[in-house]
């Protein structure tokens, strides 16, 4: 791993994982790797989001939220560090979300009402602009549902320290970046086939998991590379 990249996020890795491919966008030369948001939202609009696995009758719902935004000209996208006192998934890198309440019109509304609480977004500062595949959680079994989002201008975002440790912004070409991006193969034996793990070293912490394979999922059609998550998302 490169000096200062990676976080303290732990990861349960097992003994047999293994190296797996490249980014789906390692074809194109680092320095032609450009997103532009509005491109991004014509990709999602025409793009048909599907369900990837198995999915048992009746699943825990969730949704999230991918907040993205320009600033000096360079997209960034919002994601938090989740508060050291939560009793599952603590210090991981995730986007703001959580689980669907009866009280909740949409999934869409679960999304937004998640990031209010989280870390205090203001829901008529962004616009939806589509979505990515739902997929079910190898660790809680929930069917979750990614949203993606546009703001004007970089949110002012105040962290819930019951939740939220901190609000990261990070730039979608550090995410780009060779070094930053790792994929290893995981022999998950309960879901019968090896799952594709994603990572990405960013400076500080390490995007994995469900996180990760979202973001790999949204770099992909934004710079219409292949977006199939083999194996499903970790």
């Amino acid at each position: 791993m490169p000096t200062g990249r990676g976080g303290p996020q732990r990861i349960p890795r097992p003994p047999d994982a293994r190296l797996g491919g490249a980014a789906p966008w390692s074809h194109i030369p680092e320095s032609e790797r450009v997103v532009a948001l509005d491109r991004l939202e014509d990709a999602l609009v025409r793009r048909r989001p599907r369900t990837l696995g198995a999915v048992p009758h009746e699943p825990r719902q969730s949704a999230v939220l991918a907040v993205l935004y320009e600033e000096d000209g360079e997209p960034h996208v919002v994601l938090t560090r989740r508060s050291p006192r939560l009793r599952s998934h603590a210090h991981e890198v995730a986007f703001p979300g959580g689980r669907h309440d009866d009280d909740d019109a949409d999934l869409w509304s679960t999304a937004v009402r998640e990031a209010i609480e989280e870390v205090d977004l203001d829901p008529t500062a962004v616009r939806p602009i589509g979505s990515l595949d739902s997929f079910m959680t190898v660790g809680s079994s929930t069917l979750v549902h990614p949203f993606v989002a546009v703001a004007d201008r970089r949110p002012e975002l105040t962290p819930s320290p019951d939740e939220v440790e901190s609000i990261r912004h990070v730039p979608l070409r550090e995410l780009l970046l060779d070094e930053v991006f790792r994929e290893e193969v995981w022999p998950l034996r309960h879901f019968g086939e090896p799952r594709a793990i994603t990572f990405f070293e960013i400076a500080d912490d390490t995007i994995w998991g469900a996180t990760g394979a979202m973001l790999r999922q949204l770099l992909a059609i934004a710079t219409g590379s292949d977006d199939r998550i083999r194996g499903g998302p970790g």
